[in-house]
């Protein structure tokens, strides 16, 4: 009676509250010649191949995407994880970007992460 409870509460619940997605903890941006660096600590509950944190995006407010880092294995027994991305084009004028988390099962997270940012050779 209990697992049929159990079962009964679980499919009654929104999908958005049975996934978890992908918790962006932490990130950095490096200014370089003409680009920036961004550094992104994300954790997400990975089980293997089939569920796992698989990219994060930077966006500027607008909704553009300025970059991209795929992740392209689980961090099952590395929880939280960082990773890198050189080579950003962010224009001129932003003060800010917003980076997006996504994993395999459940596409992108709801929620962004503002990154301020700044400029070291303004």
């Amino acid at each position: 009676m209990t697992k049929l409870f159990a079962l009964l509460v679980a499919v009654s619940l929104p999908a958005s509250a049975l996934a978890d997605d992908p918790q962006i903890t932490d990130a950095a941006a490096q200014q370089t010649a003409g680009s920036w660096r961004i550094s992104v600590t994300l954790r997400h509950p990975d089980t293997g191949w089939g569920h796992y944190a698989d990219g994060w995006r930077v966006l500027d407010i607008d909704g553009n995407v300025l970059g991209l880092r795929e992740l392209a294995h689980p961090h099952v027994n590395e929880q939280p994880f960082t990773r890198s991305l050189a080579g950003v084009a962010i224009p001129d004028g932003l003060d800010s970007v917003l980076i997006q988390a996504r994993c395999n099962v459940d596409g992108w997270a709801e929620t962004t992460y503002t990154l301020r940012l700044t400029c070291t050779s303004c």
